[in-house]
Parts: structure tokens; sequence; C-alpha cells
């Protein structure tokens, strides 16, 4: 379990250190519905802790399709914010987070039935990405 936290939740924190929205997110067309920037702090760590329970049981299981959707959700996850954030690209990241929506999707289907609590842990954060795509085509709309 703390490998998987250790992955989920450190990854995220030093993704996110490291691609922190500077002068040029600051500078962007946002819409209306876009969050104060004190939500996604609190939002993340709840959701990588989420994230990070649920990669420790479907491995714990030997769940090999869930195992590697989990793998491949959390590397789309983390090249999203570089994309973003450090190379300046909402048009790519945009790609990167539909393909990150899927892979969630994919994760809650394949868990359903074998491990109900794995699928019902991703569902906040299906939830987040959903909105989180919305919100990455708008400002690409937006500052495109």
């Amino acid at each position: 379990m703390l490998v998987f936290l250790a992955i989920a939740l450190g990854g995220g924190l030093l993704i996110g250190t490291v691609t922190a929205p500077g002068p040029w997110y600051q500078q962007l067309e946002k819409p209306a519905f876009n969050p104060p920037a004190w939500v996604f702090g609190p939002v993340w760590t709840f959701l990588y802790v989420l994230i990070g329970i649920a990669g420790a049981r479907v491995w714990a299981r030997d769940l090999r399709s869930p195992s590697r959707l989990w793998l491949a959700q959390m590397g789309l996850n983390f090249l999203w914010s570089p994309l973003f954030f450090s190379a300046h690209r909402p048009d790519l990241a945009l790609l990167i987070i539909v393909l990150l929506l899927i892979a969630i999707v994919l994760f809650v289907g394949a868990t359903w039935r074998r491990d109900r609590a794995s699928a019902l842990l991703f569902l906040p954060y299906l939830a987040w990405i959903a909105f989180a795509t919305a919100l990455n085509f708008a400002i690409w709309r937006l500052n495109g």
C-alpha cells in the first residue's frame, strides 16, 4: 500500500511542484467555471490517495488488466502537467487528458465486478478528470 501511495501521492506532488502554474497560466483567459487556485491542491491530494489505494488493491489481487490500466492512467496523469504548464501546449494536454479519461473509464469497467471497491475509489477521480477535460478544452478554445 505504501509503495502505491508513494507513487501516486509522491509523484503527483513532485510533478505539481516542478510544473507549478506560473505567469503564462496566470495570463490565460479562463472560463467562468475555472475553480480558484487553492482548490487544486486539496483535491489532488485526496484523489492521489484514492488512486494509490486502488492501485495497491488491484496489484495485491493480481488483476493484470486493471494493473496495466492503473499504470497507464498514472503515466498519462503525470504527463499532462508538463505538457500544459511547462510546454504551454493545452492542445496536446487536451489529447492526453482525453486518453486519461478513457483509461480511467476502462479501469472502472475492468474492476467493477472483480474489485468493486477499487472501481468506486476511482469514481471521484473520474468526475474530476471529466471536469478537468472540459476546463482544458475551454482554455484551449479561449486562447487558441
